[in-house]
């Protein structure tokens, strides 16, 4: 089976069905250790150099601002379980061709936000640091030393006023200018494919958008100061991508529609479930309705952090799955397995435990036998592989994570 006929079956909880074989991705800086250490350099990631849409390239202002022409530190370099062109990433090629890992998810590179988009604007710039305004409106400062993503340091919804200046941004009588300009030549492409398609991602979600757009501290405050600016927010975003999503299906059939939140910290969500509860699970319903009633029956969330608590309000609202289930945060992947036996689930395997070497390599990768068997499951890291990982420790990892899998069927 192609990569894209794996993932269909997967999703479908086919227990005779192998997973694919993908990983989330890796630090820059992992790759560029695992280079020196043996991994061979057939295709060095490259950084897309060529704006199209937010969904694409929002940060690669920053990420072309290093002169080195070597991979930033803290880029993500995206594997197959993290879809792709997502945010100016390079993508894993020869860590994939190592592996003889599966194909990726492609996204398909249509404008979610806003249309027109704004232009980048580089405000200041020197050896050290960039201050910018990016593809969302949103000014950010990236320190190049680091090269870690670049942090919001003024946001264009300030209020309501500022809102309804940027809504005039979601005309829904634009929405062919929100594809690519050679969307005849991708769907010829798309109809034949062996990869799964997918639509969304980043920084589409009914906490994402507004945090990207608003700052964490103004969106906190503004869910008690004015409620009904964020039931406006959200109501509009959800009927701009019904919209555009309603035109990409009328032209091709998506595997997958992903959501991205990273609502959680290690401790658990940083709002309330009565907040989610009240300002996103009725615009998920709105949202995966459409969706399923356009043959759309793969719908994944994508949140870092603890959010064990939350998953049943992500379910009420017609979620699917979710990923990358963060060990590192209390997340336990037998547990979620066995509390909700018919969610999708996509990563769990502590990134952290992989410097340790192999006993405790086969200790993580213990539990992921069993789930695989059950269907619903694609095992992988459950992030970005970090630096402190060898080339000799993943090799172990991921050589034995392939054997597991060809196991099945």
């Amino acid at each position: 089976m192609n990569s894209r006929e794996k993932f269909k079956e997967v999703m479908q909880f086919n227990k005779k069905s192998p997973p694919l074989k993908w990983e989330f991705g890796y630090w820059g800086e992992t790759v560029d250790r695992w280079y020196e250490e043996g991994l061979p350099k057939n295709n060095y990631p490259r950084l897309p150099n060529r704006v199209i849409s937010p969904t694409s390239h929002l940060y690669s202002a920053a990420w072309n601002s290093i002169e080195s022409g070597e991979l930033p530190a803290g880029i993500a370099v995206t594997g197959g379980g993290l879809y792709w062109p997502t945010q100016g990433f390079p993508l894993d090629t020869d860590v994939r061709d190592y592996f003889e890992m599966d194909k990726g998810q492609i996204l398909i590179n249509v404008n979610l936000l806003f249309y027109p988009m704004f232009e980048v604007e580089i405000l200041e710039e020197d050896e050290g640091h960039l201050i910018y305004k990016d593809l969302d409106g949103v000014k950010r400062h990236f320190l190049k030393e680091t090269a870690v993503l670049p942090s919001g340091i003024e946001y264009p919804i300030k209020d309501r006023k500022t809102w309804n200046e940027l809504k005039e941004r979601l005309d829904l009588n634009n929405i062919e200018e929100r594809f690519p300009a050679n969307w005849d030549e991708l769907l010829a492409l798309y109809k034949d494919r062996d990869f799964p398609l997918a639509l969304g991602g980043y920084p589409y979600g009914l906490f994402g958008t507004l945090a990207t757009l608003m700052g964490y501290d103004r969106l906190f405050m503004t869910y008690y100061d004015d409620p009904s600016l964020i039931h406006d927010i959200n109501s509009s975003f959800t009927e701009l991508w019904i919209n555009v999503y309603s035109e990409v299906l009328r032209d091709i059939e998506v595997d997958v529609v992903h959501i991205w939140e990273d609502l959680s910290f290690g401790k658990g969500p940083m709002i309330s479930p009565a907040i989610i509860k009240e300002f996103m699970v009725p615009y998920y319903g709105r949202l995966t309705d459409f969706l399923r009633s356009r043959g759309v029956d793969v719908i994944l969330l994508d949140t870092d952090g603890y959010c064990f608590d939350i998953i049943p309000l992500f379910i009420e609202g017609g979620i699917t799955g979710i990923y990358p289930i963060e060990v590192s945060c209390g997340m336990d992947l037998v547990k979620v397995r066995k509390s909700f036996p018919h969610l999708q689930i996509m990563g769990g395997i502590p990134k952290g435990e992989l410097k340790y070497g192999r006993d405790r390599i086969d200790r993580a990768l213990k539990p992921v036998e069993e789930i695989i068997k059950e269907g619903g499951y694609i095992p992988f890291v459950d992030h970005l592989v970090p630096p402190d990982v060898s080339f000799e420790n993943f090799v172990y990892y991921r050589n034995k994570l392939n054997q597991i899998i060809d196991s099945i069927g």
